[in-house]
């Protein structure tokens, strides 16, 4: 059987093509700084949620440079992260592990321009570390569709330079107020230079 010689050259480009493709997902799924979030976080019981870490949610140091940060997703608000609930500040150049859960239906927790990227599932715990460079700004959406205010559940994080941050629970000199609580002022999400590392 002859096969002429334009079909030898299609099908040589066709297999060139299924090899490309096959080698970019194998990449993609072992990459650096691409990693599958595993059950390291554990479980809690969503409906009592008080006997937990996650009772007080919010930013505690754990070491030099290093911070835990527990968010409760719910509907319809990241607690903390939301304005509401106060957005999450943290120091530049420090190692921040999330610990993210969810306390009624599943969620996402995504921080925009950062390959921060997980569900928050009711009863299961998403542990992340992750590393801050510079002070910036970034932003927090749910990207699991959760009910009717869903395209609303926002919030943020602050990367504040070194000397300026008091630690958690810190207060603003100039207000008085816990900083933890103003997130209406904040710029939009500045481009990233944070990058996950998912603890092991």
């Amino acid at each position: 059987m002859h096969i002429h010689r334009f079909e030898k050259v299609w099908l040589a480009l066709a297999l060139v093509f299924i090899l490309g493709l096959i080698s970019s997902i194998v990449y993609g799924a072992v990459g650096p700084g691409i990693e599958m979030i595993d059950a390291e976080g554990g479980t809690v019981d969503p409906q009592n949620l008080d006997d937990t870490a996650f009772a007080d949610p919010g930013v505690e140091k754990v070491g030099e440079d290093e911070y835990e940060v527990h968010v409760v997703a719910k509907q319809f608000s990241f607690d903390p992260g939301s304005p509401a609930n106060g957005v999450i500040r943290v120091p530049a150049n420090s190692n921040v592990t999330f610990y993210v859960t969810s306390k009624d239906v599943v969620h996402g927790f995504e921080v925009v321009g950062t390959n921060l990227n997980t569900m928050a599932i009711p009863g299961q715990v998403s542990k992340m570390t992750v590393q801050f460079g510079d002070a910036s700004t970034y932003g927090i959406v749910c990207n699991e569709y959760c009910g009717a205010a869903h395209h609303a559940m926002e919030g943020r994080i602050v990367v504040v330079p070194e000397s300026e941050y008091g630690g958690p629970g810190e207060t603003n000199a100039s207000s008085g107020n816990q900083t933890t609580t103003n997130a209406s002022a904040l710029a939009a999400p500045s481009p990233s230079n944070a990058l996950v590392e998912v603890a092991a």
